[in-house]
């Protein structure tokens, strides 16, 4: 919810649209999913940063992942947490026999994230303009990836 909340631009889910949702949802999204894994970063107990890995189910695409829900509190930004997190991903995704290759989208106004997937391996392929639109002003995205 702080994720949705202080970046509303930057997912494309919102806060309007979470706010109302249970305890028990998120945890059985996160007990009986197969084909994602969630990683945490704590500092003293406390939930810093988080990032998702989902597998593509179709049978053509398989081959694929995807990066989503990516972040860290800005109070812990530029500290390695970040950077830690999306290195947990790619070894799981390399663990996983199947997959190739690893996608994600970022807006093109967050210039760190930009430089942090940039510096662990990821390619932008194309952008997508308008991609989000929050409060009336759009947001234009990158689509990059990582091939294993």
């Amino acid at each position: 919810m702080e994720a949705l909340q202080q970046s509303p631009e930057a997912f494309g889910s919102s806060f309007e649209e979470e706010k109302d949702q249970t305890a028990a949802k998120y945890k059985e999204r996160f007990d009986s999913s197969l084909d994602a894994v969630t990683f945490g970063a704590f500092v003293d107990s406390q939930l810093v940063g988080v990032v998702t890995l989902v597998k593509e189910k179709l049978v053509k695409m398989r081959h694929r992942a995807n990066v989503v829900a990516m972040y860290v509190t800005p109070q812990k930004r530029g500290s390695g947490i970040g950077k830690a997190l999306l290195s947990k991903v790619i070894e799981q995704a390399k663990e996983l026999p199947e997959i190739e290759q690893i996608y994600l989208s970022v807006v093109t106004t967050n210039e760190s994230a930009i430089k942090l997937y940039s510096v662990k391996g990821f390619n932008v392929f194309g952008t997508e303009e308008r991609a989000l639109k929050f409060d009336n002003t759009y947001f234009d995205e990158h689509h990059m990836v990582r091939y294993l």
